[in-house]
């Protein structure tokens, strides 16, 4: 094993999303017009979190988000981002950082926070959605 493998404790999963997220919205939030947003912080890490949803008939149509944050929130937002599509508010709002991380291979210990991070900004997102 080379020294670069020995270091990157990730699964190949959580590589693959870090490298290339999926939904990560590049450039200026009004390019995606969006039915809700949601926005929260972690003051441990220094990391934030914006999801932003389109919704039709209660169902997520499509979703971006973006980030001030490690490997981990990335790779757990971006794929948080492809498991809620087609669902339903309260459907995605199941899906929480248990099966994210089970779902990317694991996570370690001191990083499964980062996965909450993205359901956290999901669920402010339902509650302002909700709240209209």
């Amino acid at each position: 094993m080379s020294e670069s493998q020995a270091s990157w404790v990730y699964s190949d999963l959580v590589k693959e999303h870090f490298l290339s997220p999926r939904n990560f919205l590049m450039g200026d939030e009004a390019n995606f017009p969006h039915d809700t947003s949601g926005t929260v912080g972690n003051p441990i890490c220094g990391d934030q979190m914006t999801m932003y949803l389109q919704i039709k008939d209660n169902k997520i149509v499509d979703v971006r988000w973006k980030t001030y944050g490690c490997a981990s929130a990335i790779a757990s937002t971006s794929a948080l981002s492809e498991l809620v599509k087609g669902r339903s508010l309260d459907e995605a709002l199941q899906i929480g950082p248990a099966e994210i991380t089970e779902f990317l291979g694991g996570l370690p210990k001191h990083k499964f926070h980062c996965s909450v991070l993205g359901h956290e900004a999901l669920a402010a997102a339902v509650k302002a959605y909700r709240a209209k």
